[in-house]
């Protein structure tokens, strides 16, 4: 991990700090005014999240305006720990905290008995480091095997064995939620934590302080609780304990892309086939990211599968970057130069991403099937979107005329359109599909031609056979 330097001309002593202006701030004010301050400037208060501007974002913004604790409430995939990242933008670039200082005290107010030991020996020649924004901030995935030591603290018994007496409170290692003073903590899937740890986060939400064992501590904490549940959990396979809920200052629900251009950038965010810079990479194009973007929202709304369970944005993501890799497995099997994706490419989706689906009992043995239809759905629709004002008709007189053309997914761009010859109307067709005709490429020309002979044959204007490895499109 790599230590960020604070920059030189910050203070370095309790005086220094004091002459400089600086004012102390709790976690929440501090929240408060940088959001504030960001609306005001017509700044992105939240970058990355995508398609929650009028919905979940409001919510949030209240509860930081307020001051809140919040629980977000949202099935598998819908950017929850990805929003709680983000929130940690609002917080200062720096912090003071006294230098050394295990659970981050201001200088100005030291909480543990060392600090403020330090404070009274050295007064305004106590030592002050600077700590970023990212180091304030800890996430815990809440597991049932998670101890009170854990989150909270215990004591350390190799302290006790250098001879310290039992009852100093510089005996006790400091667990998450303390050495996370002053910043934001995170706990995902907050029902899978067993109730008897939940017991303990009651007096860090509400009287903000930490009990350690028998120790009588009163250690007043800073700090913003974010917490994520999954709503099945939350009322059935766990729980968030009552007293707990109470505390929580605000619930927020989630939820998965309310439109197709939301779904679509959500995709576009977040499929990146990221190798080495010398590394062949894959060209996805506009019209099979759509394709998976209405794949993945014809399965959340199938009827087939449990929606309970839900279908994350991880689905989506999965399947385009496994068509990307197929793509750059055909350039490397058959020598073509630039990897381009096709719709021979989509097939691949299926068994990549058929883990991720969870189907209603009834349905079982047909999931494959179930995925293949949706997939030939998607594409249907696509082609209607992008294609349908298109005449197409020259297209199909060609194959009327006795032309035939076999593709698959190691068969090359340049061996496809050599197959076919001259296609009329092939520069409206890409121009249509957001192809433009400087940056066509042979692997570019093949998507949008095997796009439009897939559309043609789903709308029943071609013939299609399938052979184990290849197709074979031709008059209908």
């Amino acid at each position: 991990m790599t230590t960020i330097s604070a920059p030189g001309d910050l203070p370095r002593t309790l005086g220094a700090l004091r002459a400089s202006g600086h004012v102390a701030k709790t976690v929440k004010a501090e929240l408060r005014d940088n959001l504030l301050t960001r609306m005001r400037a017509g700044e992105e208060r939240f970058p990355g999240i995508i398609g929650f501007d009028a919905t979940v974002l409001p919510q949030v913004e209240r509860a930081i305006l307020a001051g809140h604790d919040i629980v977000l409430l949202g099935e598998r995939g819908q950017g929850k720990t990805r929003l709680i990242r983000t929130i940690v933008q609002l917080l200062d670039e720096w912090t003071p905290i006294v230098e050394g200082c295990e659970i981050n005290d201001h200088p100005y107010r030291p909480v543990c008995s060392r600090c403020r030991r330090l404070a009274d020996e050295h007064g305004d020649a106590l030592a002050v480091s600077w700590k970023p924004r990212d180091e304030r901030y800890a996430e815990k995935l809440a597991t049932p095997d998670v101890s009170v030591g854990d989150l909270i603290g215990d004591v350390d018994p190799i302290k006790v064995a250098e001879g310290r007496a039992l009852g100093d409170p510089e005996t006790v290692h400091y667990g998450l939620v303390p050495r996370t003073n002053r910043g934001i903590v995170a706990i995902n899937e907050l029902p899978d934590l067993a109730e008897r740890i939940q017991v303990a986060l009651l007096n860090v939400l509400e009287e903000r302080d930490i009990q350690v064992r028998g120790y009588v501590l009163r250690m007043p904490l800073d700090l913003l609780l974010v917490a994520s549940a999954n709503p099945e959990d939350y009322t059935n396979r766990g729980r968030i304990i009552t007293p707990l809920k109470d505390r929580f200052g605000a619930e927020v629900r989630t939820h998965y892309p309310l439109d197709l251009d939301a779904e679509l950038s959500v995709v576009t965010q977040e499929a990146l086939i990221i190798w080495g810079d010398d590394a062949v990479s894959a060209a996805l194009p506009d019209h099979l990211v759509e394709v998976i973007a209405r794949f993945t929202r014809h399965v959340r709304e199938s009827p087939a599968v449990d929606q309970r369970s839900g279908v994350s944005a991880r689905f989506a993501v999965s399947a385009a970057e496994t068509v990307a890799a197929s793509a750059v497995r055909r350039a490397a099997l058959v020598g073509e130069e630039v990897a381009v994706a096709r719709v021979a490419d989509l097939p691949s989706i299926v068994p990549a991403v058929q883990g991720k689906v969870e189907f209603e009992s009834s349905e079982e043995g047909r999931e494959a099937e179930i995925l293949e239809h949706l997939l030939r759905r998607a594409v249907a629709d696509t082609f209607r979107s992008r294609l349908g004002g298109v005449d197409l008709t020259p297209l199909v007189d060609l194959f009327n005329e006795g032309a035939s053309v076999e593709t698959g997914e190691l068969i090359p761009a340049t061996e496809l359109l050599a197959r076919l010859g001259t296609v009329p109307g092939l520069g409206r067709l890409l121009t249509a599909l957001g192809i433009d005709e400087g940056a066509e490429t042979p692997g570019l020309a093949a998507a949008g031609l095997e796009f439009a002979l897939e559309g043609l044959y789903l709308l029943r204007r071609l013939s299609k056979e399938q052979l184990p490895d290849r197709s074979v499109y031709g008059a209908k």
